[in-house]
C-alpha cells in the first residue's frame, strides 16, 4: 500500500513579541511544504493540540531558566498534541494509522523523533491525553501528600490544572475542597459541575494589591475558618500570601504555576513576586515545594492509568474549551490568557492534506 504524503502543511509562528498579553496579530499562520520523512522519525498528522498558559512566558522573552526553550519571531509554536502516524520507520513498532502523543503541536503535520512520541492506547480517549492533570496529580501525591480529612485550597481552579486538581484531591480523601477563580460564572460551574465546596472570586492580580489581599483573606477565612492543610497553587501573588496566614500546623504547599506573573500584561511572564510571612511558615512548620514533571518521571504513566479509570467510572470530569481549525489557535491563546476559557483548552484539526 502506497502512503499518500500531504501536499502542504500549515503551522502557527510567532510574528512579533507581544507588547502585553498576546493577541492574534502577534502570530501568523504559514503554509509551508510538509516535513519530509526521515530516518528515526515519525511523520504525524495532528488531530488535536493543547493551548497552555505557559506559552505567555515562552513568547514574552521570559523563558531563561525554564526547562523549555523560549520562542523568537519566526519560530513555530509547540505544545502537547495527539496525531495519527502517516509514515513510520520500518524497524519501529509504529504503523500508519496509529495514534501517538508528542510535543509538536501548533502545526498540521509534524516530524517527530521516535523517542519524542508515545503510542496511544486505542481504548483511551485521545483528547484526554492533553490534560494537565499529571501536574495536579503529581503535586498532590508527591509533594502535598493529601490525607483523609484534609482541607485543600486550589488556586486558579478553572484552568487546565485546577479543574482537575479539586476532583483529584477529593478522590484522594480530602474532606473539603476550596477553589479560586476570577468570575462568578466560573465559580458556579466549579461548585455545580466539579464538586468544589466553595469558590473564592477575590484575590485578583490585576487590581490594587492591598484591597485584593484583604478581600481574599476575608473570603478564605469564611470558607476555611479552621484553616487549610494543603495548597495547590497555580497563581501566587496575594492568594499565596493569604494561604500562609490560613495554614494549619504542618500544612503542605505545592506550587504548580504562577499566573499572577505569567498573565501580568506589564511584564514578560517570567517573575511572580509574592509577599511571604516567613515567620508564619516557620512557626507553623509549613512545607513549600515547587512541582516539575521532570523531577517525577514516573508520574505521567501512573496518572494516565488512574485518569482513564476515573473517566470510565464517571468519578472525574474533564472540562474542555475547544476551538476548531489551526486558524483559530491564536484566538484560543488570547481567550485563555484573558481568562475567558474553562478547563483545558484544545484546538481540533479537521481532516486536511
Amino acid at each position: 500500500m502506497t502512503t499518500v504524503l500531504p501536499r502542504t502543511s500549515r503551522e502557527v509562528r510567532l510574528a512579533r513579541v507581544p507588547e502585553e498579553l498576546p493577541v492574534p496579530t502577534d502570530f501568523t499562520v504559514v503554509e509551508t511544504a510538509p516535513p519530509a520523512p526521515a530516518p528515526g522519525h515519525v511523520l504525524v498528522r495532528n488531530r488535536h493540540f493543547q493551548v497552555f498558559g505557559g506559552l505567555r512566558t515562552l513568547i514574552g522573552g521570559g523563558a531563561e531558566g525554564t526547562p523549555v526553550p523560549g520562542l523568537r519571531p519566526g519560530d513555530a509554536l509547540f505544545g502537547p498534541a495527539v496525531g495519527e502516524v502517516v509514515v513510520a520507520p520500518p524497524d519501529s513498532s509504529l504503523r500508519p494509522g496509529d495514534l501517538v502523543t508528542h510535543l509538536l503541536g501548533w502545526r498540521e503535520y509534524a516530524l517527530v523523533p521516535l523517542a519524542g512520541c508515545a503510542p496511544l492506547d486505542p481504548a483511551a480517549e485521545p483528547v484526554a491525553r492533553l490534560s494537565s492533570g499529571s501536574a495536579a496529580y503529581g503535586a498532590l501525591t508527591r509533594l502535598a501528600g493529601v490525607r483523609e480529612g484534609d482541607v485543600v485550597l486550589v488556586t486558579g481552579a478553572a484552568g487546565g490544572v485546577g479543574s482537575l486538581a479539586g476532583q483529584i484531591a477529593r478522590l484522594l480523601g480530602a474532606a473539603r475542597v476550596i477553589g479560586t477563580t476570577g468570575s462568578p460564572d466560573k465559580a458556579a460551574r466549579l461548585t455545580s459541575e466539579l464538586g468544589y465546596d466553595a469558590v473564592l472570586t477575590g484575590g485578583s492580580w490585576r487590581g490594587e494589591q492591598d484591597t485584593a489581599h484583604r478581600e481574599f483573606s476575608r473570603q478564605l477565612t469564611e470558607a476555611a475558618p479552621d484553616g487549610i492543610d494543603v495548597l495547590l497553587d497555580n497563581v501566587g501573588g496575594v492568594q499565596f500570601t493569604a494561604a500562609v496566614a490560613a495554614a494549619r500546623q504542618g500544612a503542605r504547599f505545592a506550587l504548580v504555576g504562577a499566573l499572577s506573573g505569567q498573565l501580568d500584561p506589564q511584564g514578560p511572564g517570567a517573575t511572580a513576586p509574592t509577599l511571604i510571612d516567613t515567620f508564619g511558615l516557620v512557626v507553623k512548620g509549613v512545607s513549600v515545594r515547587g512541582y516539575t514533571g521532570v523531577d517525577h518521571p514516573e508520574v505521567e504513566a501512573e496518572w494516565h492509568e488512574r485518569f482513564d479509570g476515573w473517566l470510565r467510572s464517571g468519578d472525574i470530569r474533564f472540562p474542555l474549551t475547544r476551538f476548531e481549525g489551526i486558524d483559530r489557535a491564536p484566538r484560543a491563546l488570547q481567550e485563555l490568557t484573558g481568562g475567558r476559557t474553562f478547563g483545558t483548552v484544545v484546538v481540533d484539526l479537521p481532516g486536511h492534506g
